[in-house]
């Protein structure tokens, strides 16, 4: 069972044609992630970002059908992979039944000069214990 918030579509998402904005999807996408990682793996970004950072560095997303303002979507977030210092996840939203977008993405830890290193044992324990969950 994937991870999932629920996303009210606001006006500020929108677009003067009343569609979502498609980068306001990639900060809906953030905030999936955020949110995961303070929910479940008991690490909030707030607890990371001193010291080290937690970047997107690649990102593929196909938008599959507009959102509307006043729509409710629910976005979905699995973990597909982790490597040594990266984490591939699969983020996808739809509402009610109909797919708005998918996307995949690969987040790196990077230490405070922005070099990837490896993650934390605790850390890297938890997203091990949440992909058994989500398996």
């Amino acid at each position: 069972m994937a991870f999932t918030r629920e996303q009210k579509i606001k006006f500020r998402h929108c677009d003067p044609a009343g569609i979502v904005f498609y980068p306001r999807y990639f900060e809906m996408i953030n905030d999936t992630v955020e949110a995961w990682f303070e929910q479940k793996l008991g690490v909030p970004f707030a607890d990371i970002h001193p010291d080290n950072g937690v970047p997107t560095g690649e990102i593929q997303t196909r938008f599959t059908s507009p959102s509307r303002l006043g729509d409710t979507l629910d976005i979905f977030l699995e973990i597909q992979r982790i490597g040594t210092a990266s984490l591939s996840l699969h983020v996808a939203a739809k509402c009610g039944d109909e797919p708005r977008f998918l996307s995949q993405l690969t987040l790196v830890y990077v230490n405070n000069q922005g070099k990837s290193e490896p993650w934390p044992d605790a850390l890297r324990a938890r997203i091990l214990c949440e992909m058994e969950k989500l398996q």
